[in-house]
């Protein structure tokens, strides 16, 4: 039998999340049926959404999330032995995937990289990049030309859109939260300006590089930047609603009116939200998208970076400090 670990959350977070709001479970890896095969976790993935969806889950649950691995038995001939597989099994190093039909639960095959490290399956060639392809290019539509705004712009997501944006032509201009990034996002991405919103007047800021307003918008973050953001949207501009990080944190069955909703009305913005599940259910065009940016990759057109934690014993710590913004790129933990 395969002694396997795994990540429990055993409250529904209140605030950030605590260290003692999870526990570390040793178990036995059940006998395989028919269909299921087992993995052995090789990179795992802390993301933002896994602080926002959880209380739609009964205490306790598994934690979640995309993980990539090497499937070490099978009794399913799609998913032979030593294959590798990204799947949705969360924080455990061995795990057995027993439902494939499962909404969200995005099993596949490694895809064909092209050569890349198979890491960025968790992130500028999987579920984030996938989200930056069809999230900005879909929703936004872009022209070139445009001026485009990327806030959370050193993350996993917010930095492929803004390599995107640049790629079809546009003014890109990115919000971070620290120097570092501001620094990054400029000299080695490619944004035509970076504003650190923690020290910055960020309606000025926003004013001198965008003199001519902002023609579409893509939000990760949500809360005051976007509130100042949308005061400097250009009539019929396009917003593409990705995250809501700052308010994460907060009661998630309260919500408030938006004195944003003002704003969209008078410049008569289009604003749709994204899950990129869209794009998986009932079509699959992730594989669309994964080629698109593979090449972009390898053409020097987008460069992607992975921020790697260590060890399954420091999950925690690589989720909580993904949430306070200490990541370049994808955050992903090495099991």
């Amino acid at each position: 039998m395969v002694k396997a670990r795994k990540y429990v959350v055993k409250r529904y977070f209140q605030g950030v999340p605590k260290k003692d709001d999870f526990e570390l479970v040793e178990y036995e890896l059940p006998q395989l049926k028919t269909g299921q095969f087992s993995v052995k976790a090789e990179f795992i993935s802390v993301d933002p959404y896994m602080r926002a969806y959880g209380y739609r889950r009964p205490i306790p649950y598994d934690q979640f999330g995309f993980q990539i691995g090497t499937i070490i038995e099978s009794k399913n001939p799609d998913f032979p032995v030593g294959c590798r597989v990204v799947n949705h099994q969360g924080w455990c190093d061995y795990s057995v995937v027993t439902d494939l039909t499962e909404n969200h639960s995005h099993v596949y095959l490694l895809p064909d990289l092209q050569g890349l490290p198979i890491e960025l399956a968790l992130g500028a060639l999987g579920m984030p990049g996938v989200t930056a392809y069809f999230g900005f290019l879909e929703i936004c539509k872009p022209k070139a030309g445009e001026t485009v705004v990327v806030s959370g712009a050193a993350g996993a997501v917010g930095s492929i859109v803004g390599q995107i944006a640049k790629i079809k032509g546009c003014r890109v201009i990115g919000f971070t939260g620290s120097d570092d990034k501001v620094q990054w996002l400029e000299k080695e991405l490619g944004f035509d300006k970076a504003i650190n919103y923690k020290t910055a007047d960020v309606n000025k800021a926003l004013k001198d590089a965008a003199p001519k307003g902002v023609d579409c918008y893509f939000d990760n973050v949500g809360g005051e930047l976007t509130a100042a953001i949308y005061k400097q949207m250009n009539l019929y501009g396009r917003v593409a609603l990705c995250g809501c990080i700052s308010s994460y944190n907060e009661d998630p069955t309260t919500y408030k009116t938006s004195s944003l909703l003002p704003l969209i009305l008078y410049k008569q913005l289009k604003v749709e939200g994204l899950i990129v599940s869209r794009w998986y259910e009932p079509e699959n065009r992730w594989p669309e998208a994964i080629a698109a940016l593979a090449q972009w990759i390898k053409q020097g057109n987008i460069k992607a970076r992975s921020h790697v934690t260590e060890g399954l014993d420091n999950l925690y710590d690589a989720f909580v400090g993904m949430l306070a913004g200490e990541n370049m790129g994808k955050a992903l933990v090495k099991v």
